[in-house]
Order: structure tokens, then sequence, then C-alpha cells
């Protein structure tokens, strides 16, 4: 069986570096990655990651999610423009209260996050369609499914990608087309290095003394404390991304973190929004004692779990780069 083209955007760092890497280095050799991203000038990290199959099953082009003509000219480049699979992942981050952020920084957030995938969407889908065959990937979040405060923007993003890729899957189907939305939860990776850093440079003069407080001291700590207890790395995002990719039939909707399972349950289990409202509310302003104990429970038992994981490898896989 030919090798499929996998088109990649975001490949400069995180999830994408990974997945680009991981799905190249495949010993079956199922992939031909195009792996891209906005700046060429940030290459090097993935070109020395790649190592031998570099210009073998992986190849590295310039793609902006946020200009058409980027886009095309990207496309116009890959032998008749022919993309098996598009894994949609470039994307940016904004964290703060809501008065923290003038409207056009959210619109320039929503021009990658969103419709960078329309963007790239709409230059694949038809051919797809013709051929009666491809796959759509694309890197939601599980704050596509929960909102979580002070991520309002990110949130509202990451909705409206799940919703307008469960309204597209309906027509895929019908087109031999499979959408896959893939939610993380916190990934510890350059994305959250850069939420971190701008934090510190951010003007919070128009915002209220109790806001402030509530971000800069609950809200961070909180971030922090679910970032070291539950944060997954990119190569164990990419492995489980590499497992939808790879599937005959790969599902709809897939998390990488099982912990997060019970929490996006929750909403759907009371129609009114009140009950995970209120159950959020609680654990963070009323039990927040209660619900940091249970995040150091959660670090050990994911602890326990990887090196279970690594044990069960055996030396030689874990030596082969499998994640951890």
């Amino acid at each position: 069986m030919a090798a499929r083209n996998v088109l990649l955007t975001g490949c400069s760092s995180g999830i994408g570096r990974a997945l680009a890497v991981r799905l190249a280095k495949d010993e079956l050799k199922r992939f031909r990655v195009i792996a891209t991203m906005r700046n060429l000038e940030k290459k090097e990290a993935l070109e020395k990651e790649a190592g031998p199959v570099l210009e073998e099953t992986l190849e590295i082009k310039e793609l902006d999610v946020g200009s058409e003509d980027s886009i095309r000219r990207c496309l116009d480049s890959i032998p008749q423009r022919r993309v098996d699979v598009l894994v949609n992942n470039a994307g940016v981050g904004m964290i703060g209260p809501v008065e923290s952020h003038s409207v056009a920084s959210a619109q320039r957030l929503f021009d990658t996050n969103f419709f960078g995938v329309v963007r790239l969407i709409r230059e694949v889908f038809p051919d797809m369609k013709r051929r009666r065959q491809g796959h759509i990937v694309v890197m939601s979040s599980v704050l596509g499914l929960q909102g979580l405060f002070f991520n309002d923007f990110y949130c509202a993003s990451k909705f409206a990608v799940e919703g307008f890729c469960e309204s597209l899957a309906l027509q895929a189907l019908k087109f031999g087309v499979n959408i896959s939305l893939i939610e993380p939860g916190p990934v510890t990776s350059e994305f959250e290095r850069k939420l971190y850093e701008g934090v510190d440079n951010m003007d919070l003069s128009g915002v209220d003394k109790e806001t402030q407080d509530l971000f800069r001291g609950l809200y961070m700590d909180y971030s922090r404390d679910v970032f070291t207890a539950l944060g997954q790395s990119p190569e164990e995002v990419a492995e489980h991304a590499m497992r939808i990719i790879a599937s005959e039939n790969p599902p709809f909707r897939y998390q990488t973190n099982s912990f997060y399972t019970p929490i996006t349950t929750l909403k759907h289990a009371d129609p009114s929004g009140i009950l995970p409202l209120n159950a959020f509310h609680q654990m963070i302003f009323q039990h927040d004692r209660l619900f940091k104990a249970s995040l150091s429970l959660l670090k050990m038992l994911q602890w326990r779990k990887r090196r279970d994981l690594d044990h069960s490898r055996g030396p030689s896989e874990g030596e082969a780069g499998s994640p951890r």
C-alpha cells in the first residue's frame, strides 16, 4: 500500500513537531509527512529530531494558516495537491480577564484557531470528496467541551471548532471522508510557557482589584498545579494522535487524558447546566484545599501509570523513543 500524504500544521514545536516525527518514523512507512510551519527559521529543532527520515518520509514546508495564499502555495507544491490526511494543529492560547483583552486580539485568536482550520479544510475537502476518501484531524481541546474561567476567548475558539466539525462531519461521511477531533487536556510544552510569559506583561489596569487577585493569585496557582499533576507531554498526545490517524475506523471525538472524561461527562448529566457550574464553583472557591489534595493524588497516580507502562514496554522499546 502506498504511503499516505499527511499535511500537518504548527510543526515548529510541541504536539505538531512530536507528531510529525512520530508519523515520519513509523516502522511500517505508512506516511509521507508534509510538516509545515509559519516561520521556517524555526525548523532546526524538527530537522534535528527527524534525523535520517528528513527528506525521505518527512519534508518541511512553509504554511501560514492565516493566509489563503500561503496555504495554496504549499498545496500547489504537493504532487497533484493530494492530501490524504490533514492534521490541523496550529493554534495559539489566550488567558486572562475579559477586560484585559481587546476585541482585535480576540479576533486574531479566532483567525488562527478557528478560521485557520476553516481555510485548510476549504482547500482540501473538495478533492477528498471527489476521491471519496480522506481524513481530517483537528487538534481541539477539552476546553472545546467545557468552559474554564479566565480562558473565555480560548474556549470560545475551540467551541467554534467543535461545532463547525460536528456539523461538517455529517456531510463528510456521505462522501467517505472521516473527521476526528482530538481533545487533549493540559500539555506541558512551549504553548504553556508562552501563556505564562504573557501573564507577566499583561495590562490589568482596567480590571478591578478583586478580579486581578483571582487571576494572578487563585487562577495562576490553580493552573500550575493542574499542569504539574495532569499535564501530558507532546509525545504522549502525539502517540494518541498517531493511533487515530492509523485507525481504519477513526472516532469523531477522542480525549487523550482519561482524567478529564468525568469532567466533560458531567456537563451532559444536567441539561440546565446548573450541576457542572455549581460543581466547579464549589471545587474552586469553597473546597480548594480538597481540590489541591486531589491533584496531588492524581499526580501520583499519573506517575505510577507511566512507570508501569514503561516497565511493560521493556528497555529496548523505551530507548527507541516511546513517550514517557
